[in-house]
């Protein structure tokens, strides 16, 4: 279902879609991605591909490809490059890309971006992802003793990586916008969530205000998406939308 900017619905249905659907996002072009979380590996000793490209306005499919092992977290950009952050089964489960953790992948599903040793710890899982602009951001926590959450702002067009500490520790939701940011974490099996508002001062996100909501379901896991300051979640049949 596609919801037209007067306020309008258009359905389209997309059939054969082949994997287990864990991640939807938009590409340019009119264009659909729908993403497994996880794959393995063929007779042949290939991964199989977890992500197919579809048509809004055909409904056909336009291609498929594999982008890493175990997605808790997947977001595309302007551009339609797709960005993972992938859970400790990708990371640990000799897929080749989705060891570095963080991953950023060509609309044909070529990996074009890693870490290289640029992040402040070693991921172990990632949390979920925003987009502000042409900056992408990945949110995950780390698998080392000393443990914590990060959220890595990542610019595309050159590569630079900028990491903090979370304020708020395994968030579900994220968005951002300029010098604030929202962050959510769903409250296991209740229809309520935890809003987190922080605002960048000097090098540290620092809470300003934390409540709780109460929402029309159940918060579905790995649903989080922020783009450009608007963090939408979704809860039950009921996609909610909240402003950084």
């Amino acid at each position: 279902m596609l919801r037209q900017a007067d306020g309008s619905v258009r359905r389209r249905p997309i059939r054969d879609v082949q994997v287990r659907p864990s991640h939807i996002a938009l590409l340019p072009d009119s264009r659909l991605l729908i993403a497994g979380g996880r794959t393995r590996k063929d007779d042949t000793g290939a991964w199989r591909p977890n992500a197919r490209v579809f048509s809004l306005e055909s409904g056909a499919q336009e291609n498929a490809f594999c982008v890493g092992d175990d997605l808790p977290a997947l977001v595309t950009d302007r551009s339609g490059s797709i960005w993972t952050a992938h859970g400790d089964e990708g990371i640990y489960g000799g897929h080749p890309e989705s060891g570095a953790g963080l991953v950023g992948w060509s609309g044909a599903g070529e990996a074009i971006w890693a870490p290289e040793g640029r992040l402040p710890d070693v991921p172990l899982e990632g949390c979920t992802a925003a987009t502000e602009g042409d900056l992408v951001w990945l949110i995950w926590y780390s698998g080392t003793r000393r443990g914590g959450t990060f959220l890595t702002r990542i610019t595309p067009a050159t590569g630079e990586v900028t990491s903090w500490p979370s304020p708020l520790p395994k968030p579900d939701g994220f968005a951002v916008r300029g010098d604030r940011a929202v962050l959510t974490r769903r409250d296991h099996n209740q229809r309520t969530i935890e809003v987190v508002r922080a605002e960048l001062l000097g090098d540290t996100w620092t809470v300003t205000e934390r409540h709780k909501v109460h929402v029309p379901g159940r918060v579905v896991k790995r649903c989080g998406q922020g783009r450009d300051g608007s963090l939408w979640l979704r809860a039950g049949d009921t996609w909610l939308r909240i402003e950084a």
